[in-house]
C-alpha cells in the first residue's frame, strides 16, 4: 500500500486564515493543506473527527493538525480543545501550537541568544514580558535557568506571568517589575547582560542613553519589526552587528531562524501520531536542530 498524502489541517481564529502559516506549511513538505478561519473552541470536536476518523490507527501519523491566529488567547483554547477530541491514544494525531507565530519567534530568540551568553549566568531582562512572545520568551529563558526579569506596565500582569512560570518550573528564577515605576528594574537595562524587547509595535522600550555605558550588556535584541523599534540604536535586519561589544539582533535578524524551526516543528508533526508542540517542545526540538 503507498504511503498516506501528509495532510494537514489548519485551525485559525482569523476570519481568513494566514497565508504566512499556509505558505511555510508547503514549504515543510505538506501535500494536502485544509485551512479553516473564524474558528471557536465549539467548532473544533467535530473537525479533528473528521481527522482522525478518516485514517486507520497506522496512517494517522500522516494527519496533524496546526492551530494559530492572531488571537493568542483564544488560539491556546482551541488546542486544548483539539487534544480534548481526540479519542485515546490511538485516535488523535499531533497538533502544534503557534498563535501569530509566538511560540517560533519565541524559540528563535532564546535560541539565538544561548548561542552567544551562557542563560545559565545570565541576568535577563524580556520588555513586554506579559504580550503573547514576551511570555513565551521569560519562560524558555527560565527553563535555561537564566535569571529572568519579566517587564510590564502591570505589576499584577507581571507577578501572574511569573507564577505560570514558576507553576512549570518550579526552580525558576523569575521576578515582575512595572515599567512605570522610575526606579524599576525595567528603567536600568544596563543592569542585565541580556535584554529582549517583545513589546508591542511602535513602543519603545530601551533609549541609547540609557544602554551607551554597561559593562554588564552583551546581547540586545527587539522582536518588533515595525518602527520605531523598541529598542533605540538596532536594525530590523541586524543579525549579530557589534556596537561598543553589545551584539545587536533585530526581528528580520532572527528570522531566518525562526521560519527554519518552524518548518522543522510542521515536519516533525508527521513522525508519529502522538506529538504536542507547545512553546516548550518547539524549544527543544530548536535545540536538536543544525544550522
Amino acid at each position: 500500500m503507498s504511503a498516506k498524502r501528509r495532510i494537514l489541517v489548519q485551525l485559525d481564529n482569523d476570519h481568513f486564515p494566514s497565508v504566512f502559516d499556509r505558505v511555510v506549511a508547503i514549504d515543510a513538505g505538506v501535500e494536502e493543506l485544509f485551512s479553516y478561519g473564524g474558528i471557536d473552541p465549539e467548532h473544533v470536536e467535530s473537525l479533528v473527527h473528521g481527522a482522525i476518523f478518516t485514517r486507520g490507527p497506522a496512517d494517522l501519523k500522516s494527519t496533524a493538525i496546526f492551530v494559530g491566529g492572531r488571537n493568542v488567547t483564544r488560539a491556546e483554547e482551541i488546542f486544548h480543545a483539539v487534544q480534548r477530541s481526540f479519542i485515546g491514544g490511538m485516535f488523535r494525531t499531533s497538533v502544534m501550537l503557534d498563535p501569530n507565530g509566538a511560540n517560533t519567534t519565541a524559540s528563535a530568540a532564546v535560541l539565538t541568544a544561548s548561542r552567544h551568553i551562557d542563560l545559565a549566568h545570565a541576568k535577563s531582562l524580556v520588555l513586554g514580558g506579559t504580550g503573547p512572545v514576551g511570555q513565551r520568551v521569560a519562560l524558555l529563558l527560565a527553563r535555561q535557568k537564566s535569571a529572568v526579569w519579566v517587564s510590564s506596565r502591570s505589576i499584577d500582569r507581571a507577578q501572574d506571568v511569573c507564577k505560570a512560570i514558576l507553576d512549570k518550573v518550579p526552580d525558576a528564577r523569575v521576578f515582575p517589575t512595572a515599567e512605570n515605576a522610575a526606579d524599576s528594574a525595567a528603567h536600568h537595562p544596563e543592569q542585565f547582560q541580556l535584554v529582549i524587547s517583545a513589546a508591542a509595535a511602535g513602543v519603545r522600550t530601551v533609549t541609547q542613553q540609557q544602554i551607551q555605558s554597561s559593562p554588564a550588556l552583551k546581547l540586545l535584541m527587539d522582536l518588533n519589526a515595525v518602527p520605531p523599534l523598541g529598542i533605540e540604536g538596532i536594525q530590523v535586519t541586524d543579525s549579530g552587528r557589534e556596537v561598543n561589544g553589545v551584539l545587536h539582533f533585530g526581528a528580520i535578524g532572527i528570522g531566518g531562524t525562526k521560519m527554519k524551526i518552524h518548518k522543522a516543528s510542521i515536519a516533525r508533526l508527521f513522525q508519529s501520531n502522538d506529538q504536542s508542540l507547545d512553546a516548550e517542545q518547539i524549544f527543544d526540538l530548536a535545540l536538536r536542530m543544525e544550522f
